[in-house]
């Protein structure tokens, strides 16, 4: 019998006690079944990966279409999906309410809210309007009873305004807000890592890696670990390599040995 959306939740919840897991972002359904056969035990959605999927950039996608998305992404799969919900699509705190019941109903166990307008004079929301947000959406799901997991992410260093004082400042504030979990991505440098883990303890944090293993970034203190649009980019990667040896020299080299049977591969997994 597949878990409840509730079971799911729970599990959500429960991988955040102790310990550090990898929660790895799919961009559609069928890679987001991959990643559950692999053994993983949550996943996250990606913005980037599923804009690209359009054929889009990030951050160009309407709010109905990414609620479309989380709602196939959780139908698709057993283990809990954390949604990238952007910026809420929404400025205002009662819009921001407003869009995480809508992304409550899709069936995710998890939900993160930025701190960036992107607006090309201050990529950032003031400070007082950032942590009333994060506030607007606790209260969404507080009164959604549904326990669904808030993540607080403070945008500076992938945003184009990386002051880590101001960063560590949002972080701390988004906590007392009552975020359960908070990120910072962006962050390379393993004493920045640190801090941010120490600035907002015992709370759980959630790293993107650029490449720092798991042993080190669980030594560091960082319970969850994602990998953001980087499966994604890797396997158009992969695309385009060999898409690029066909169409220049003629040379089918680069589609050998790619010999999954895909038809099987689904077969054996029960997403109905």
């Amino acid at each position: 019998m597949r878990p409840t959306v509730a079971e799911k939740r729970e599990t959500f919840r429960d991988l955040h006690k102790e310990g550090c897991f990898v929660i790895p972002n799919p961009w559609d359904a069928g890679s987001a079944a991959i990643l559950q056969s692999l053994g993983f035990k949550a996943l996250a959605s990606s913005s980037a990966g599923f804009a690209w999927s359009n054929a889009r950039p990030d951050y160009n996608l309407a709010r109905d279409d990414v609620l479309a998305h989380l709602a196939a992404l959780c139908a698709a799969t057993d283990i809990p999906v954390n949604a990238d919900f952007e910026n809420g699509f929404a400025d205002d705190p009662d819009g921001v309410a407003t869009n995480v019941k809508l992304a409550i109903d899709t069936g995710v166990a998890g939900l993160s809210i930025e701190d960036s307008s992107w607006a090309p004079e201050d990529p950032l929301y003031d400070f007082d309007l950032s942590v009333a947000r994060v506030k607007a959406a606790r209260r969404a799901i507080d009164d959604s009873g549904t326990g669904v997991f808030l993540t607080a992410r403070s945008e500076g260093f992938f945003a184009g305004k990386p002051d880590f004082d101001d960063m560590l400042a949002r972080i701390r504030a988004y906590a007392d807000a009552g975020a359960d979990c908070l990120y910072a991505p962006g962050l390379r440098e393993e004493d920045q890592i640190a801090a941010v883990i120490k600035a907002v303890a015992p709370k759980p944090v959630n790293v993107l890696t650029f490449g720092l293993s798991v042993d080190t970034l669980a030594a560091l203190g960082a319970r969850r670990i994602s990998v953001g649009g980087q499966l994604a980019r890797s396997a158009y990667a992969g695309l385009i390599r060999a898409a690029t040896g066909i169409a220049e020299n003629g040379d089918f080299s680069g589609i050998q040995g790619a010999d999954l049977n895909m038809n099987k591969l689904f077969e054996t997994y029960r997403g109905d």
